[in-house]
């Protein structure tokens, strides 16, 4: 390093009336005479700061342009002939920095801007041949770096850089070191964790100020990226894997890589393939400045390309639209869009596909209602803004009285940097933008001070206009914690250098979208690890969780009593305060009772118990009301407000336990912030009323409509039952003990019921029973005939993980091209056994007369009385021979699986109906269900999220309009928006449901009947109210509490699989028509059909039924 001895730094001092006289131009010269002969560096170092000081201390600044000192560093940097010289410029231009900077900042204005600065200086230098002088001008460049605020790096020293780079003259090394120094500054604008909080806030300045710029900054480092000199290139690709850090999108930062590589190997092939890979994104992040400025032109270069293939096209408008959709600032959106909506236009008027072109014009309203207008606009604050605000304050003050020359650069200066804190909401920083730049150009020593407090004050109350007056900390309060973090999980960042205070006897709620981490932060505080928070001998904290299944077989007593902490409080203690909470001494009271037996309602009492016991300050509650009733609720409610001496922070998605309890709601923020407001959660969500969604099952954002299920045969009730199970048990291949034992229920249309039980008790095994995915072990599985069952699996995605490679639309055409559900014939009710295949080369004798003959199929089914009849085609026969045998028969002679699949046939045809597998038609099916038709069309089914494949099945699902939907957790992948639209649709939704769930909440609001899985065994355990106030509109619910089946004798049945035996349907009788009722109706068949000959080609026959009256 060149100054390996740095004189001691002295304090700022200015220029003033008793300043020692300005030195002659004689000394100046002998000094710098001294600095360019001496025959050591450290002579020639000691001589830069010595002139440094003499100036600073007499005329300041000013003095390096009237004596001439920037002229002779210039001058000395380009000696060819001497190196001596050229080292002991840079050494002086080191000193200069390093001693003018931090205690004159108005030179940043000489040495950044003047004459194209001196910044080019040193970067030029970095090309000699002497290691020296090289190293003497990085350590220049550095120490200005390290001195220079956020702001004066971004109004002074980027441009002095981008300036110097948009120059073709200056050599290659100069050229590296700016583009080093360029990855430096966003380097250190990149979020991390520890530092002081001064240091967060001059990153957030930072990487604010500095995205901004990102659109100028891209081109200069993309030409970089180009340069044929090897070096460039390759420190121009680190810069920008550096800038692009400034972006913090989720959404975008997988693709940068490829969007990088796309930058530097420009070709038509790689744009393709990166604007094929933003369109398989799902963009979900707010978009920002610096993403639009990444991502414009690769979309702008896609629509102005002529040679655009119309598959590129559509993916170019619809990865506009779905940023589009996600800027909520029209200052961003009107910066950028502009430059795309001509490309969106020319799509709109010349893409030969009329799909392409209908998303370009839907793409070109978002856009325009993205840019909203005037009277939505928060306009932004120019540097000539605040120049005229500057200027009356300097008038006000006494006027200018410095260098008017020097003040014409300043001025523009000071305001940029102070229009930065403006506009990035930094307003109490920017009086130290001005005090100090202001002070060489006033008379009065106090008016720097004075000019800068009152233009703060004038941005604070215009912040405050715009965004509101934050809360003030409450005066008379007892503070207990006051604590600045940051949080990660996983390599992911949830909090960046945010504040927590809690004040005593508050009780705070901890509200945010799921996966926000409100539970890591909970367990941070409770594990000890957040920084800044008291440590448990200081603030002793309780962390209270109704788990307690790892002592589940000691007694509530010794279980309270095996803690250290407490157990020092003796048994007699501990006791009385269990009996505080309603566990009753003595050997036959509660306290002896094992904990495993507790409820989920006693267990949170427990927990409340303990915590009691060690004197807990602040109570740490994670879903404390899940598993408890409201007698319990109500209990726990009283128990918080009863004790102001204890400070409780709660995360719940309970939002009427939040409303009774809560004093004040912390909210994470989009910019990883923690916010506080007043007041319990109906307070917040006034403020933010988006917030609603977070607590209630919403279809606002994502709405699912399920298609009506159609008519069942014979069932003219909803609470008939359509599906039953008869004394079934079942045990897996090998197993010693049955899974499930002597099972009986029954579900009907209005069913709404969840299966409860734990993990590994069977509760799959039930729903695959229901659905004929498994064969019972005894007993039998009845249904009725037509019932079409819409089945999603445990593993979701086990229904499309074969189909990777397919679009969802074209997925939907695979398994319903045949007329019925291809999946259905995979269960192992369907497919055919050795057994099966035996059966049917079996000899049928139906004692008519005939011949025994052999059944090659059944062609097609009536009703007869109370059943059905087949038409049974033999084997080597004609059609004329078929013959009509009742479903009763046929079961009896063994050809179960061939009735259920043909009866599983019919079902799917007419629940099919009149819907056609078109693509136009199955991408409305999939809008309906959550999913763009956008995706669905044309995103294989590999490259979607597990909540769009999840939304992929349920569709498939749906498809032939089920009577019965059987949902085995589906709340697995499903994000809270999604969740919110499921549990809506599946209200609102005319047939049956039963799900498997763990979700309360969800369980909840939907499920009137619950059925208990425990041991093998399956127990109604009464009908429960649903909780309609968990959706955000409170509609009624349109289910009815279906019934369990009584139990019927112990023994099991051996019967027929799924046989219809014991579930006689009786068809409607018809009414005999009269000749003028037949005649009347005669007309309007032939009337239809007329109409129907005239109709567009391709339009179905209007059907002719027996069951028509009209």
């Amino acid at each position: 390093m060149p100054h390996p001895v740095t004189p001691p730094s002295q304090d700022p001092t200015m220029v003033s009336n008793e300043a020692p006289p300005p030195p002659s131009q004689e000394t100046i010269n002998d000094l710098l005479n001294t600095i360019f002969t001496a025959k050591t560096s450290a002579a020639s170092i000691d001589a830069c700061y010595g002139l440094c000081e003499i100036i600073l201390s007499s005329v300041g600044v000013a003095g390096l342009n009237e004596y001439g000192i920037i002229a002779e560093i210039k001058k000395a940097a380009a000696d060819k002939k001497s190196g001596l010289r050229r080292e002991s410029s840079q050494n002086l231009l080191g000193a200069v920095f390093e001693r003018f900077l931090p205690r004159q900042p108005v030179s940043e204005v000489v040495l950044l801007l003047q004459d194209g600065g001196l910044v080019g200086c040193a970067l030029d230098a970095l090309s000699d041949k002497g290691a020296v002088v090289r190293e003497a001008a990085q350590y220049g460049l550095d120490a200005a770096f390290g001195i220079l605020s956020p702001e004066a790096i971004v109004a002074g020293l980027l441009p002095a850089l981008t300036e110097y780079l948009s120059k073709k003259t200056g050599k290659w090394q100069g050229t590296v070191g700016a583009y080093k120094l360029l990855q430096k500054m966003a380097d250190k604008a990149q979020i991390s964790i520890g530092g002081t909080k001064e240091e967060a806030l001059e990153k957030d300045i930072l990487r604010e100020a500095m995205g901004a710029k990102l659109a100028g900054l891209i081109p200069i480092v993309e030409n970089g990226m180009h340069d044929l000199k090897a070096e460039v290139e390759k420190q121009a690709v680190h810069t920008m894997n550096s800038l692009t850090t400034l972006l913090s999108n989720d959404d975008v930062a997988p693709r940068i890589p490829l969007l990088i590589d796309t930058m530097q190997h420009p070709s038509s092939q790689t744009l393709q393939k990166a604007i094929h890979a933003l369109s398989q994104t799902t963009f979900v992040a707010i978009v920002t400045s610096p993403v639009l400025a990444l991502l414009t032109p690769f979309l702008e270069r896609s629509l102005n390309n002529p040679t655009t293939a119309q598959e590129v096209l559509r993916q170019t408008v619809v990865i506009v639209e779905n940023l589009t959709k996600l800027v909520h600032d029209p200052i961003e959106a009107r910066t950028f869009l502009p430059k795309l909506i001509p490309g969106v236009k020319s799509v709109c008027d010349r893409a030969s596909l009329p799909e392409v072109r209908e998303i370009a014009e839907r793409a070109l309203a978002t856009m325009e209602k993205a840019m909203g207008d005037d009277k939505d606009v928060v306009a932004r604050t120019a540097g000539d803004d605040v120049a005229k605000i500057l200027d009356e304050q300097i008038k006000a003050n006494g006027g200018l009285a410095g260098s008017l020359d020097l003040w014409k650069q300043a001025r523009p200066y000071i305001s940029d940097m102070v229009a930065i804190d403006v506009n990035y909401r930094f307003v109490n920083r920017i009086s130290g933008r001005i005090a100090p730049y202001v002070k060489s150009f006033v008379k009065d020593a106090e008016a720097p001070q004075k000019i800068a407090d009152t233009i703060q004050q004038h941005y604070v109350d215009e912040d405050h206009r715009r965004y509101g007056v934050p809360e003030k900390e409450d005066d008379g309060e007892v503070e207990i914690v006051n604590a600045d973090f940051s949080l990660a999980y996983g390599g992911m960042l949830l909090l960046s250098h945010t504040n927590l205070r809690l004040l005593k006897g508050h009780r705070y709620g901890l509200c945010g979208r799921n996966g926000a981490g409100k539970s890591t932060l909970m367990r941070s505080i409770a594990n000890g690890k957040l920084e800044g928070f008291p440590p448990q001998d200081v603030l002793r904290t309780c962390y209270v969780e109704h788990n307690q299944g790892e002592d589940a077989d000691i007694s509530i007593l010794e279980f309270v009593a095996k803690d250290p902490e407490i157990a020092t409080q003796g048994r007699e203690r501990i006791s009385e305060v269990l009996a505080e909470f309603g566990f009753t001494a003595g050997p036959e009271g509660r306290q002896a009772e094992r904990v495993g037996s507790l409820s989920g309602g006693w267990k949170m009492k427990l927990a409340l118990a303990r915590a009691m016991l060690q004197r807990a300050d602040v109570l740490l509650l994670d879903e404390p009301t899940n598993h408890l009733d409201v007698a319990n609720i109500a209990w726990l409610e009283n128990y918080l407000k009863s004790h102001p001496d204890i400070t409780s922070l709660i995360v719940s998605h309970d939002s009427g336990f939040l409303d009774n309890v809560t004093t004040d709601i912390y909210h994470y923020e989009p910019n990883k912030k923690l916010a506080c407001y007043k007041g319990n959660l109906a307070n917040f969500v006034k403020i933010r009323p988006e917030a609603k969604s977070y607590y209630t099952l919403s279809a606002s954002t994502v709405q699912f409509k399920f298609p009506p299920p159609g008519i069942l045969t014979g069932v003219k009730s909803q609470t008939r039952a359509i599906i039953r199970m008869s004394n079934v048990s079942y045990a897996y291949p090998g197993a010693t003990k049955p899974s499930l034992q002597e099972v009986s229920c029954q579900l009907s249309l209005s069913s709404r019921v969840a299966i409860i039980g734990p993990n590994g008790a069977g509760k799959s095994t039930l729903i695959k029973l229901l659905t004929g995915e498994t064969i019972p072990t005894t007993g039998k599985v009845e249904k009725h005939p037509n019932l079409r069952i819409g089945y999603i699996k445990q593993h979701a995605l086990e229904h499309v993980e074969m189909h990777l490679e397919k679009t969802p639309n074209q997925y939907l055409q695979w398994r319903y091209q045949h007329g019925d559900d291809r999946e259905v014939h995979m269960k192992q009710t369907r497919v055919l056994s050795d057994a099966d295949r035996a059966q049917m080369e079996k000899w049928v004798d139906l004692k008519d007369g005939k011949s025994p003959r052999q059944i090659e199929s059944l062609v097609g089914r009536s009703k007869y009385k109370k059943t059905f009849q087949y038409e049974v085609k033999w084997r080597g026969l004609l059609p004329k021979n078929n013959t009509m045998i009742s479903r009763e028969t046929l079961t009896e002679l063994g050809f179960d699986k061939l009735v259920q699949e043909f009866d599983d046939h019919e079902a799917s045809r007419e629940g099919l109906g009149y819907r056609e597998l078109q693509p136009k038609v199955i991408s409305k099916h999939f809008e309906d269900l959550g999913l763009d038709p956008e995706i669905a069309n044309h995103n294989e089914i590999g490259s979607l999220s597990g909540g769009q494949k999840v939304k992929v099945v349920i569709a498939g699902a749906m498809w032939n309009n089920p009577h019965l939907l059987v949902l085995d957790e589906p709340t697995n992948f499903l994000d809270r928006d999604s969740l919110g639209g499921l549990a809506v649709a599946i209200r609102d939704f005319k047939g049956g449901v039963i799900l498997i769930s763990h979700n309360e909440e969800f369980v909840g609001a939907l499920c009137s009947e619950q059925w208990h899985v425990r041991d093998g065994r399956v127990a109604l355990r009464g009908n429960a109210a649903v909780s309609l106030d968990r959706f955000e509109d409170s509609r009624p619910s349109s289910g009815v509490n279906s019934t369990a089946a009584s139990s019927v004798v112990s023994s099991a049945v051996n019967s027929g699989i799924e046989d219809n035996s014991d579930m006689k349907f009786k068809a409607r009788k018809k009414k005999k028509m009269t000749k003028k009722e037949l005649k009347e109706r005669e007309v309007r068949r032939r009337l239809r059909h007329i109409e129907w000959l005239n109709s567009p080609k391709g339009t179905p026959h209007p059907p002719d039924t027996d069951d028509e009256d009209n």
